[in-house]
């Protein structure tokens, strides 16, 4: 199933972001279920938060993929909505 992790950054965490941004990407990179992901990025083109597209067996192994990311465990993010997503296009 595939699933969407959309995440907002607590105001003023861009340094949380920035110091633990090569071990979230390194840990999108070993576990191998991310199909797509970014940052968003506010008015001033500053990144602010995450959409990750991932394709896994349960909405729980999603959760569990979230819980452990090393951005969730800096404690980075203000909201974390995780729904399955269906591809239509693209």
């Amino acid at each position: 199933m595939r699933v969407a992790l959309i995440t907002r950054d607590k105001p003023g965490a861009l340094q949380i972001r920035l110091d633990n941004r090569d071990a979230h990407l390194a840990y999108i990179e070993e576990t191998g279920v991310v199909e797509m992901a970014g940052p968003f990025l506010d008015a001033d083109g500053t990144m602010c938060g995450s959409m990750i597209i991932m394709n896994v067996d349960s909405l729980t192994d999603a959760h569990n993929w979230a819980k452990n990311d090393p951005y969730a465990k800096a404690d980075l993010f203000e909201k974390v909505r995780i729904e399955e997503w269906k591809k239509v296009v693209g």
